[in-house]
């Protein structure tokens, strides 16, 4: 399933990013890896606001919508 539509409040672990090598390697950086996992904290208006290890990051709902999740 897309981040877009993962449950606020539960752990899940990303299986696959599909987008363009920029916007893959720009999310790499922020922590963003297959095999990684993110909480979602907020998902309201599309958007979508996620704990990557310690950090928070807030991503469009186009970036979101274009990172699967299990």
């Amino acid at each position: 399933m897309p981040l877009i539509l993962a449950p606020v409040g539960q752990e899940v672990r990303i299986v696959k990013i599909v987008a363009d090598e920029k916007t893959r390697k720009h999310l790499a950086n922020l922590g963003l890896l297959a095999d990684g996992t993110v909480t979602v904290l907020s998902s309201s208006g599309g958007s979508v606001v996620c704990m990557v290890k310690d950090g928070r990051l807030a991503l469009d709902k186009n970036v979101a919508a274009h990172i699967f999740v299990a």
